[in-house]
């Protein structure tokens, strides 16, 4: 066993978003880093999660737009490009193109040319609170991060592991995509995966425990989300658990069916099964903490992951976490947020405490969804009746006609004095226009102030300033017509 001759100023453990953040930015402060990852640098996001998703739903969204050009006056597209059997590993293979040309950003070569010391291929075990074995070496830190991510949660249904299924894990380096799918679980996974397999010719059932899609979501917002993937022909099966998992009798070798009990549901006990050729999991996720062996260093972990304080310290305080592992917002950007703050507060005498004050997300359906900040239910929970709700349904937008996406909505949440409490947007730019409400929230620009922001015609961010809009019109009270009825009955009468 080799020991480092000296301590690394930082070592990390993970090489996802978070663990290459904080290795870039420690080296670039000129510290000595470690980055130890047990498989390949870049994560659940470059190889199973943003990346290669964003890519597949890119061609299924052409896919529907080719089967809809005659909206657009272009002749229509064959129905082969309908056929997941025939278009489904033309169209992985070019998903793991596009997942191929992003990969050099995180290649350890790169890495290493920025002085990080690379260990690629080996787990990583604290030994003690400042020393960690990974392969032959036994590596120390007078800092050290933990940033080793998250795996699928695979729900406790009986006879699922004998029955198989799949994740988003294993879903892009398969040889052909599902002619039918079972998807458990509608949260962001779940729903784009349905919207994109639909869109690629697959028969789609999503099932939800809850009783909307993306249930995190503003109702409003979910119920749209729900609409437009049953337009589509995605059949939604909310309230419902998955209680089994079985071979499917009559459907060939590979078939498969699951049990579900469903709220108020007709059948034996409320009981149906639902078939298809394939199963899909995609009901959260799960901190990567079993293997370090973090007792050995007096961390201590808990169901969502590893515990840390509002400064992502862990209950060692030399000892922090970022990313997926300690739970909460588990998104690529709010990693990189994560890691940001752990190297400015490992590295330096200072510390701050991080912000998720004004953080923004999207879901990347089409339309896509975006949110910041409180749904209209959680703002009337935290601040009574002096909440105002502010729509603007973008299918007035001139830019979403024009692009023939007429489907969507802006909603603003205020309180009494305008300030911007939430903000939700259905578009297909919502992922891009919802950074405007995230900085309005951060700098407290009030809902008045975005009203008079000059937006570009056309564009879809005019829908934030329409919305914006109603609540300026909410400010023309009865008192206030009344004034400004006197006010140009004056002005008429003096000529002015």
């Amino acid at each position: 066993m080799k020991t480092s001759d000296a301590p690394y100023d930082l070592l990390v453990i993970g090489g996802g978003t978070a663990g290459l953040v904080c290795a870039a930015g420690a080296a670039s402060l000129g510290a000595r880093t470690a980055l130890v990852e047990r498989d390949r640098l870049g994560g659940e996001c470059l190889w199973t999660g943003c990346v290669p998703s964003k890519a597949l739903v890119s061609s299924a969204r052409l896919a529907a737009e080719m089967r809809r050009a005659a909206d657009f006056g272009l002749p229509e597209a064959g129905e082969p490009t309908a056929d997941p059997e025939r278009d489904g590993p033309r169209v992985l293979e070019s998903v793991r193109s596009a997942r191929a040309e992003i990969q050099p950003h995180d290649d350890p070569e790169r890495f290493r040319e920025m002085g990080v010391d690379v260990l690629e291929g080996h787990e990583a075990r604290f030994v003690s609170e400042h020393e960690v074995e990974a392969g032959d070496r036994r590596l120390r830190g007078r800092k050290i991060v933990v940033a080793t991510g998250s795996r699928p949660r695979v729900p406790p249904v009986r006879g699922l592991e004998e029955t198989g299924y799949f994740t988003h894990e294993t879903a892009f380096d398969r040889d052909s995509i599902p002619g039918s799918v079972v998807i458990l679980g509608a949260g962001a996974i779940g729903v784009e995966f349905a919207q994109a397999y639909r869109r690629l010719g697959v028969d789609v059932t999503l099932v939800e425990m809850a009783p909307r899609v993306l249930p995190v979501e503003d109702a409003e917002v979910s119920a749209l989300v729900e609409e437009i993937l049953e337009d589509e022909g995605v059949r939604v099966l909310t309230s419902a658990r998955a209680v089994e998992a079985r071979p499917a009798a009559g459907n060939g070798e590979t078939g498969r069916e699951v049990v579900l009990e469903r709220a108020g549901g007709s059948g034996d006990g409320g009981r149906e099964a639902v078939g298809a050729d394939e199963l899909f999991v995609a009901t959260g996720r799960l901190p990567n903490v079993e293997g370090l062996e973090l007792e050995r260093a007096g961390v201590e972990t808990a169901e969502e992951g590893v515990v840390v304080d509002d400064r992502l310290r862990t209950t060692r305080s030399h000892i922090y976490a970022a990313g997926d592992v300690i739970g909460g917002y588990q998104f690529t950007h709010v990693a990189d947020h994560e890691a940001r703050t752990v190297v400015r507060n490992a590295l330096f005498p200072f510390s701050s405490k991080v912000d998720y004050s004004a953080v923004p997300w999207a879901v990347f359906s089409d339309p896509e969804v975006a949110r910041v900040g409180l749904t209209e239910v959680e703002a009337r929970e935290e601040h009574g009746d002096d909440v105002g709700v502010y729509r603007y349904d973008v299918s007035e937008l001139d830019r979403a006609i024009t692009e023939r996406s007429a489907r969507g909505l802006v909603k603003l949440i205020g309180d009494g004095g305008g300030r911007l409490l939430g903000g939700h947007v259905v578009a297909p730019s919502a992922g891009t226009m919802i950074v405007e409400l995230a900085l309005a929230m951060r700098q407290g620009t009030t809902i008045g102030e975005l009203a008079d922001l000059v937006h570009p015609y056309p564009t879809m961010s005019e829908g934030i300033r329409r919305a914006a809009n109603e609540y300026s019109r909410s400010r023309l009270t009865p008192t206030v017509r009344s004034w400004l009825d006197r006010w140009f009955r004056l002005a008429r009468k003096l000529g002015l």
